[in-house]
């Protein structure tokens, strides 16, 4: 930030601000950069994207892993005006093609590595450009040294498109502006000084590599250490290498670090804390307990309608309150209303999940939401009455703490009853040797729901059916028609590109796999594995009862 009583109204200020600093800005194993060169790197992308077609914004997509050029190219675009669209790499074919030509890039930066993957695909029209051969080395050398842009991107331009994940549909392409981004980074760089070391591992076409680490390491004036991508096995290592005071994560990044042999010297580390999303329980404990690090977990979308902070004290399953001015309830998504506040017992056991889980609703959040680009019916679906909606499921307490209940598409109805998948996972995740656990809707013969629920154990342990019928029935707050009729045990389960468990395969595999399912036909009989007869049987009552298509 330029001072203390001023901070960035843009990106592009916030890297200008940054043009005089020698201190140290960017570190890979091999090279690193001050903050100075860092601009001047950025300054000469910006050239070359003003030096481009007179279609303005220009969309510059990227399909890079976490290298130097991925951030001088967002420091470029900051400054020119242009706008980044983050590529994720995972997506293939014509979905990948689709994303491109959605975001109507202009030119798509990518390297040697992942150029094949654009092979064939129509892009619309879209330059390729790879950016370690020698044509890009020769656009960016012909504008060295080019100076900053005199006149700067307003707070309202567009600067960035991150796409959702899509795992509970296609991914929408989020705008963010020069504006929201640079006070979005503001808020999180509070936390930093110039002298910490952050961490980057974590995908940079997602808002959680850029909004809480690069840009706020950027308003701090602190080093970035960036890996192309995360490696549990050489997380520690690095971190001590480079001497890293921070580090972000999502999904489930903490359980890989976990799963690495432990040794007697994990805390000797210079970690002073994490900040991530979606880890469970147990591995934020165990994260504490054996790094010595305070993780601690927050709730912000891409669209940033509704952020949820963590406080001290908290208990460990809660997301936190949100943000001061922001009015941010828990309703019933049918009728409208406030659901009523959660109600605990012994040990933090949910009482009363069914009248308490409803979907997050940002009051006032509409002034935040910048929406998706070209997609209106997805600006409708979350502007509801004048609400933002967030597409989560949660529950908040008396004292105004929400937590976190699954995604809208986690509802399930059985016998006539509603309820989330976040707080049956919570309870299934007690069993002993389960690693991770996802609760999931798959079609009930006759109407609605059944329950399934697919297991990732720890490395030595075994599925015994006998002990989880004993474990389910020792559940005081098991719900009555939450016990799963179908337990699938899987070697591990699927995953986003950042690491968000992706429940749409499990979803649309139901019953049929090569993993071990077992199955209770019926709530009062004992389960048994699924063989193809039964699988051939479910087929029959599905045909029987007028429902073959939701087996398609």
């Amino acid at each position: 930030m330029t001072d203390a009583a001023a901070p960035a109204a843009t990106v592009a200020e916030l890297f200008t601000a940054r043009a005089a600093d020698d201190g140290a800005a960017l570190r890979t194993d091999d090279a690193a950069w001050s903050w100075r060169e860092v601009v001047t790197e950025s300054a000469a992308r910006a050239a070359v994207f003003s030096s481009m077609d007179d279609r303005s914004p220009r969309h510059i997509g990227v399909l890079l892993e976490n290298i130097p050029e991925y951030v001088f190219v967002l420091g470029g675009a900051a400054l020119a005006g242009a706008v980044v669209v983050g590529i994720n790499p995972t997506r293939r074919g014509d979905e990948l093609a689709r994303d491109i030509r959605h975001t109507d890039c202009q030119l798509l930066l990518t390297d040697r590595a992942q150029a094949h993957l654009l092979d064939g695909l129509d892009l619309g029209g879209c330059e390729v450009v790879t950016v370690d051969d020698h044509e890009w080395a020769t656009r960016v050398a012909a504008h060295a040294g080019a100076a900053v842009p005199e006149v700067l991107p307003g707070a309202g331009d567009l600067y960035l498109l991150m796409f959702t994940s899509g795992s509970t549909g296609a991914p929408k392409a989020v705008r963010m502006s020069q504006g929201r981004a640079a006070r979005t980074s503001a808020a999180s760089a509070v936390a930093f000084t110039s002298d910490d070391v952050l961490y980057c591992a974590m995908p940079l076409f997602h808002g959680n590599a850029l909004l809480a680490n690069l840009l706020p390491g950027a308003v701090a004036g602190a080093t970035v250490v960036l890996r192309p991508r995360f490696s549990a096995s050489a997380f520690l290592a690095d971190v001590r290498h480079h001497g890293c005071t921070y580090f972000n994560y999502v999904g489930r990044a903490l359980s890989y670090i976990l799963a690495q042999p432990e040794s007697p010297d994990d805390r000797e580390n210079p970690l002073k804390w994490g900040l991530g999303s979606e880890a469970s329980p147990r591995d934020l404990d165990e994260f504490r307990r054996r790094f010595g690090c305070h993780v601690v977990e927050g709730y912000g979308s891409s669209e940033g309608a509704v952020v949820i902070q963590p406080f001290t004290g908290m208990s460990p399953e809660a997301l936190g309150r949100p943000k001061e001015g922001q009015d941010v309830a828990v309703v019933d998504p049918d009728s409208g209303v406030e659901c009523p506040p959660a109600r605990f017992g012994d040990g933090r056991r949910l009482l009363n999940a069914a009248e308490a889980t409803g979907e997050i609703v940002g009051r006032n959040g509409l002034s935040s939401f910048e929406g998706y680009y070209a997609n209106p019916d997805a600006d409708e679906e979350r502007a509801r009455n004048g609400w933002y909606w967030t597409g989560d499921l949660g529950y908040r307490d008396e004292q105004g703490t929400f937590y976190f209940a699954g995604r809208t598409a986690d509802w399930l109805r059985v016998d006539g009853e509603n309820f989330a998948a976040a707080p049956v996972e919570r309870i299934l995740g007690r069993f002993p040797g389960v690693a991770a656990v996802v609760v999931y809707a798959v079609p009930d013969p006759r109407t609605a729901d059944q329950v399934m629920t697919a297991l990732e154990l720890d490395e030595r342990a075994t599925f015994d059916p006998v002990a989880f019928e004993s474990f389910l029935a020792a559940q005081s707050d098991l719900g009555t028609k939450w016990a799963p009729r179908f337990v699938r045990i899987v070697g591990a389960l699927p995953l986003t590109a950042t690491r968000k468990i992706d429940r749409k395969p499990l979803r649309r595999d139901r019953w049929v796999t090569t993993d071990p399912v077992w199955w209770r036909p019926s709530p009062s009989e004992r389960y048994r594995r699924l063989d193809a007869d039964d699988v051939d049987a479910l087929a029959r009552a599905f045909d029987d009862a007028g429902r073959a298509g939701m087996l398609a």
